[in-house]
């Protein structure tokens, strides 16, 4: 018995080992290759509807935003382009110096064209990657918060140069200033050689250059748009015959209305208003002429200069002149003492107010 149990333990030949994937695998036989491929061609069939209706409505998005945009963008083109030829037509005519000249009318509707062609690109070109995404069964929600977020941020950060651009934006469409205008825009003044979106180049009286932010801009004076006023005073003596004032003062603006290049300036008659005020010794006429942009102080001294040759051929006297003749024709000195103050109470030492200003003195010493 004991020699038996040796003999089943010596021949066991243990566990079994597995078999591997690689020895298990079935071999792949042709039945099985046409089945996959019969799988295959199936879901192919099944999806290929969905395939190249995505594939047509994506193709159909992007020809009509891209038709679309072509034809917006030529059509604002164009609009800018007549806008260039009715100005330059209308330039170098009596009616073109009411109007903008043709440089500040060019670069205005250049601005104006670059800013409408971008938005229309922008919102056409938004649109349809939004409908590409949307074809794709994308969930444009988070995407569009995403979004609204980023620009909230960009514009906190960004926020002056938000405030520059649509400040230039609405000064170039409301026609606020040019170039060739003379202008005072409060941090700086003088005349603007270039308007941009953000910044707008002054040149001052001096010569310097001035680069002003749109968004720092809170007034606007524009001394060129539409007509300025030239205005003088004339002072004469309070003796004067107004009448003969008046009467010279009209003779010198009927002539500067008539001599070239003072008739084209001028865009109404010279006007003498009146008397503007009356003192003792003085009396101011005021006289006003309305003029082309930026030309008024050329005809004030114009006007100065044949003011002051008309009254010296009729003897009208301005205030400052010679001391005034007598009835006898002898010229009447000056009084010495007619600049001398009036004596002081407090030149004499017995003068009550003298006596009351001086310091009391010490009482005597009793002690001695």
């Amino acid at each position: 018995m004991f020699l038996s149990v040796l003999s089943a333990a010596g021949t066991d030949p243990g566990p079994t080992p597995s078999p591997s994937p690689s020895q298990t695998r079935k071999p792949v036989t042709l039945d099985d290759a046409q089945e996959s491929a019969t799988n295959a061609a199936s879901w192919v069939e099944q999806n290929w509807s969905t395939w190249l209706a995505t594939g047509l409505r994506i193709l159909l998005i992007v020809v009509i935003a891209m038709t679309l945009r072509i034809l917006v963008r030529r059509a604002i083109t164009k609009f800018i382009d007549r806008m260039n030829r009715t100005a330059q037509a209308v330039d170098g005519t009596a009616l073109g110096g009411l109007l903008v000249n043709v440089e500040r009318r060019r670069q205005r509707s250049q601005a104006i064209g670059s800013v409408l062609r971008s938005v229309a690109s922008f919102l056409i070109l938004g649109t349809a990657a939004l409908m590409i995404l949307g074809t794709f069964q994308i969930n444009l929600a988070p995407l569009l918060a995403s979004a609204g977020v980023a620009g909230v941020a960009i514009g906190f950060g960004a926020r002056n140069l938000v405030t520059d651009f649509l400040s230039g934006v609405f000064m170039i469409l409301e026609d606020q200033y040019g170039v060739g205008d003379s202008i005072d825009a409060g941090v700086a003044s003088g005349e603007v050689i270039e308007v941009g979106l953000r910044v707008t180049k002054l040149r001052g009286d001096d010569g310097e250059i001035w680069y002003v932010r749109n968004g720092e801009v809170k007034r606007i004076g524009n001394l060129s748009q539409g007509w300025s006023t030239a205005g003088v005073d004339v002072t004469v003596r309070s003796d004067e015959d107004l009448d003969k004032v008046k009467r010279v003062l009209a003779e010198v603006g009927e002539r500067l209305g008539k001599d070239e290049p003072w008739n084209e300036q001028l865009w109404g008659p010279v006007e003498v208003l009146g008397l503007d005020s009356v003192l003792l010794d003085q009396m101011v006429v005021r006289v006003v002429a309305k003029t082309m942009p930026g030309k008024s102080l050329g005809i004030e001294r114009e006007l100065r200069w044949r003011i002051k040759r008309a009254f010296d051929a009729e003897g009208i006297r301005l205030v400052g002149g010679l001391p005034i003749a007598l009835d006898g024709g002898v010229t009447a000195a000056p009084d010495p003492t007619a600049g001398m103050a009036a004596p002081s109470a407090y030149a004499s030492a017995t003068s009550p107010q003298s006596l009351a200003a001086s310091p009391i003195p010490p009482p005597p010493n009793l002690s001695k």
